[in-house]
């Protein structure tokens, strides 16, 4: 008899987990997957895509109902968790439904940061995380709309983007000294700037919002040097934090996420997690690779190779704006004990710059021509030894790797 597997939540790290499980173990588990949103998963990746009216709705799903069907998995969309009760193992929903478990994954994602400022509780304050918060932003589109996008990394400046190529006069705030700090060096984010501003997204950095003006509805955003930009709307994107209440409440351990060890079970060893929600040796990874690297660990655990461990991710970065190629991975800041190789075309807008350590590739950022990123990040995940082709490693495989006769 299968036994009665629940998954709570249907994003992409849980429709990635299912695949991966049922490629492995198709009729070991009854599956259950409960989603709170109204609909089936879909790639958030897309939905600065989706604002900005490159792809429509059907275009960013992730998998059709038929596909959850013919797998035999039952999706409850719609639906709220209210409660784990694992001493039954129960999961109760908020509709009164309750459901059993012999194993209980949580991939319930993140939610995003809003600013501890006033105004922020305002009327047409949106963030940028959902389809929802996508529909929001096109309800307010009018002739001449204008809007502040609050922050300068990733979901910041594809939200900013995606506003500016609807039609609306961005403004796009950041209280760094550069975009994507974090990911890129200067010249890097000099680069990233000039692009930006090249799609219409007006940047401010080094602006630190004091707060939101408007009485029922923003209607400004000032800031700390005392500016007021006129707006229609705000979009915080400041950042995500760890959906981890259910977990708070069940009774399992929560430090910044709900904590995992190698196998990705909880403190619970019927109760699992992974994705955004997920902390393994105290990092929160808010990056779509993480996720997946631990759904397939985790379907191999549940499929029942106990050898199966998640040792932890080395991720990199790519930013979804269309004509805009960022990719960056690894230890890209120069110290005195590493040897840096720099390539930059100014021209046509090529940048490359490779950090290396006792012959081993420690980082790499790369802007414009991103086309070999996945195969720098393989090397620094792999940490091979690249003394025979460090002539030519700024060229790529190409040149790089020796050819095949």
């Amino acid at each position: 008899m299968s036994e009665p597997l629940v998954v709570v939540g249907n994003g992409m790290a849980a429709t990635r987990f299912i695949d991966e499980l049922m490629q492995r173990a198709l009729g070991r588990y009854s599956v259950i997957v409960i989603g709170a949103e109204p609909r089936l998963s879909y790639n958030r990746v897309l939905l600065s895509s989706l604002l900005a009216g490159e792809v429509g709705e059907d275009a960013i799903e992730l998998k059709p109902r038929g596909w959850w069907e013919r797998r035999g998995v039952t999706t409850l969309d719609g639906q709220t968790v209210a409660a784990i009760d694992r001493r039954a193992r129960v999961v109760k929903l908020a509709n009164g439904q309750n459901f059993t478990f012999s194993k209980l994954v949580l991939a319930t994602g993140s939610r995003p940061i809003r600013l501890p400022k006033p105004g922020m509780m305002l009327q047409n304050v949106l963030t940028f995380r959902d389809l929802a918060d996508v529909g929001a932003m096109h309800a307010l589109l009018r002739k001449e709309t204008s809007a502040a996008v609050i922050g300068g990394g990733l979901l910041g400046i594809e939200a900013a983007y995606g506003l500016a190529k609807a039609g609306v006069k961005v403004t796009l705030i950041h209280l760094m000294e550069r975009l994507m700090e974090r990911q890129l060096d200067h010249r890097a984010a000099a680069l990233l700037k000039h692009a930006i501003e090249a799609k219409g997204v007006k940047v401010l950095l080094g602006a630190d919002t004091k707060r939101v003006l408007g009485e029922e509805h923003a209607s400004g955003l000032e800031l700390s040097c005392g500016r007021v930009l006129p707006v229609d709307f705000v979009v915080c994107a400041v950042g995500i934090r760890p959906n981890s209440q259910l977990a708070v409440e069940a009774g399992i351990a929560v430090n910044g996420g709900i904590m995992v060890d190698d196998g990705l079970s909880t403190s619970d060893p019927n109760i699992f997690a992974l994705g955004e929600c997920a902390e393994h040796r105290g990092c929160v990874y808010g990056l779509v690779e993480p996720a997946n690297e631990q759904a397939a660990i985790l379907a191999r655990r549940l499929a029942g190779d106990r050898t199966a461990a998640y040792l932890g991710s080395s991720p990199a970065t790519n930013l979804k704006v269309s004509g805009v190629n960022v990719f960056s991975a690894g230890e890209f800041i120069e110290h005195p004990s590493n040897e840096v190789l720099l390539l930059e075309d100014e021209g046509v807008g090529i940048y490359k710059k490779l950090v290396i350590e006792n012959n081993r590739l420690k980082g790499a950022v790369l802007f414009g021509d991103t086309a070999d990123g996945l195969w720098y990040h393989g090397l620094i995940r792999s940490g091979a030894d690249i003394s025979q082709m460090r002539d030519e490693l700024a060229f790529g495989p190409a040149l790089a790797l020796p050819q095949a006769a």
